[in-house]
């Protein structure tokens, strides 16, 4: 069976039409363990006998063990559920692994065998034992890959959200969320819930994001970098103050404020090459943080080609001297910033 969409997966669960086997995996851990939820209520139903659901916990091994679970009969009922979860295919011996396709040729009828990738990464494209597990797990059941979602995905699934505990947000608002959360569905969730009991049944303003959610070290920088392209000097040292007070590493920092400058300069060479920014994502890692493109393009609208290129050297010398230098790391990005003010006011020479 080729591999399930995500509505697929929900289609299964929706009309309880489950295969013998799944293996749920992916970038979105959030949504891998969701469905994991939900399969498994759904299968076992109300008031089920612990009999008839076993778990193996992450980092099981035991080959037989889960063999031996799945091939046993459910007790008083039409079906029992087996769930492993963070199968390590690679950490299994060679007759492990044989065992485990054996059981994978010839499942029981009276048994749903669930693989449950929560936190386990899998290396498809360079692990030979991943790709013959994925090959065999889709011959035996359904395999469904759960990926990032895009922005406008995302901001539906807030709104949404929302909705679902008595309150409105807007879709901008929404958007405003992700840009200051990032784009993992398991913190925004949380975020939501906060937001939800702060607001109280109203609508979620702008204001109630800025004052209730975490913001991450990406946005953060974000708002940083802002600040020095818009000439708010006094706002971009604040920033920085509010990352050594988080106990940010400055190397992450400063790694975080070159991927903005490097959008920057993408977005300015493409709209320089009559090329839309849009289409860097065919090129380069935007799939799902459009908005990056979206900001750089904005913002970076008062800064040259020439100033962008002195501000990328001013990153590099600063990231020189934050990995070999005894200079005070705070000192270091207190004069990156010095400096990258004079290239935007153009008072630096190229």
């Amino acid at each position: 069976m080729p591999q399930l969409k995500e509505t697929e997966l929900k289609k299964h669960i929706r009309e309880k039409n489950f295969d013998r086997f799944y293996v749920l995996y992916g970038e979105e851990k959030y949504l891998v363990k969701h469905y994991t939820t939900q399969m498994v209520q759904k299968i076992l139903g109300k008031g089920y006998s612990d009999f008839n659901f076993q778990v193996f916990p992450s980092g099981s091994s035991d080959v037989d063990a889960i063999a031996d679970a799945v091939e046993a009969l459910p007790m008083l009922a039409d079906c029992k559920c087996v769930l492993v979860y963070d199968l390590n295919v690679e950490a299994l011996s060679a007759s492990g692994l044989k065992k485990l396709y054996e059981l994978l040729e010839d499942l029981p009828e009276t048994t749903v065998f669930i693989v449950s990738q929560s936190t386990l990464e899998m290396d498809v494209k360079k692990s030979a034992k991943w790709k013959k597990f994925l090959g065999v797990a889709q011959k035996a059941g359904c395999v469904a890959e759960l990926s990032k979602r895009d922005t406008a995905t995302l901001e539906k699934q807030l709104v949404g959200w929302a909705e679902k505990r008595g309150n409105t947000l807007s879709r901008a608002d929404a958007g405003w969320m992700i840009q200051l959360c990032g784009e993992d569905l398991l913190v925004l969730s949380q975020e939501m819930e906060k937001l939800c009991a702060f607001a109280k049944g109203r609508e979620i303003t702008r204001q109630d994001i800025d004052q209730v959610v975490t913001k991450n070290l990406e946005t953060t920088v974000f708002v940083l970098s802002k600040a020095l392209l818009s000439g708010r000097y006094d706002q971009a040292y604040r920033q920085l103050d509010v990352l050594f007070y988080q106990r940010e590493e400055p190397v992450a920092i400063l790694a975080v404020l070159s991927s903005a400058y490097v959008d920057l300069y993408r977005v300015k060479v493409a709209l320089e090459s009559g090329i839309s920014p849009s289409q860097l994502s065919q090129c380069f890692d935007y799939k799902g943080k459009e908005f990056r493109l979206r900001n750089a393009e904005r913002d970076g609208r008062r800064l040259s080609i020439g100033q962008l290129r002195q501000s990328l050297r001013l990153l590099l010398e600063a990231d020189i001297r934050l990995k070999s230098s005894r200079v005070d790391n705070r000192v270091v990005l207190e004069e990156l910033i010095a400096r990258l003010q004079l290239v935007a006011e153009g008072g630096m020479s190229k």
